[in-house]
């Protein structure tokens, strides 16, 4: 998976200024070993409207633009670095349809030059939240957001059980062999792993709510890596996938454990997440969001 659409390199650069590294932020789900995920009907693709003309009057662009997660009835959960470097007249919204890339399509053809208009149709408005210390050090960037948005209207239009968060210190509490022994599974709307072509290395799909397994690789204070190699029988995350989730059995109940930012540029090798159980991410959530 990858943080950015295929769709929306105009916009690839505020939107993926993130580096870790020579990394660039996660954007897809990976081909190999992915499926759709229906079922994961919490998981949203956060829908952005902006100007792209110079007349910030009205937007004249829209797409989705990152991954995330419903983790209460009006909290979306996706990374800062999805949410900020954005012109004035940004808007986000929040769609938890399947195929958000055929939802944007069809709107599209219903409303003809009409940016709002389409992104009133595929999801809700929201605001954004971003993390006040994002970008931070490399060791803790603060890469974290929510978008807070009208409840009634969500329930209105979708129907979900939002994700269930960590307790502190849940991962670190593994131990390292209890890391090694969990199953974790991506989640997310990203483009797939690298494809050489005539022009190229081009990253093709995306917009569509895809699932990959995923094994441990590291933990830091900050970070959760997840190995994403094909041998071994995982997938990935690519370009779009930023802000999306990374699910891991804990106690006998799903939990989102982190949420993807980064990885390598072909998206074959690593998926670098955000912990969800660390004291800044707990924090930071604590006024959107009950903690267990």
């Amino acid at each position: 998976m990858t943080a950015v659409p295929v769709r929306a390199v105009a916009v690839a650069a505020a939107v993926c200024a993130l580096l870790i590294g020579s990394a660039l932020p996660s954007s897809a789900i990976n081909s190999y070993h992915a499926t759709p995920a229906p079922e994961r009907t919490e998981v949203g693709a956060l829908v952005a409207t902006w100007d792209n003309d110079g007349n910030p009057a009205t937007p004249d662009r829209v797409d989705w633009v990152c991954s995330g997660t419903m983790i209460d009835a009006d909290t979306f959960l996706t990374a800062a670095h999805c949410t900020t470097d954005w012109p004035a007249n940004v808007k986000f919204f929040v769609s938890l349809h399947q195929d958000v890339q055929g939802a944007l399509d069809e709107a599209a053809a219903r409303h003809p030059g009409d940016p709002a208009a389409v992104a009133r149709a595929v999801g809700v408005e929201g605001t954004a939240h971003n993390h006040p210390g994002y970008p931070g050090p490399a060791s803790d960037t603060h890469d974290i957001s929510v978008v807070e948005l009208p409840a009634r209207q969500v329930a209105a239009r979708w129907s979900f059980t939002p994700a269930a968060l960590p307790a502190a210190g849940a991962l670190g509490a593994l131990g390292p062999q209890g890391l090694k022994d969990t199953s974790f599974t991506v989640a997310g709307y990203g483009t797939q792993e690298a494809r050489r072509g005539p022009g190229g290395h081009t990253h093709p799909g995306g917009g569509v709510r895809m699932k990959a397994p995923v094994a441990f690789d590291a933990l830091n204070d900050a970070w959760l890596r997840l190995a994403m190699t094909a041998p071994q029988g995982n997938g990935g995350a690519c370009y779009g996938d930023s802000g999306g989730p990374n699910f891991a059995v804990l106690g006998g109940k799903l939990t989102l454990v982190a949420t993807t930012i980064t990885g390598d540029t072909p998206c074959y090798a690593t998926n670098v997440t955000y912990r969800l159980d660390s004291p800044g991410a707990r924090a930071f959530l604590s006024p959107f969001v009950k903690l267990p």
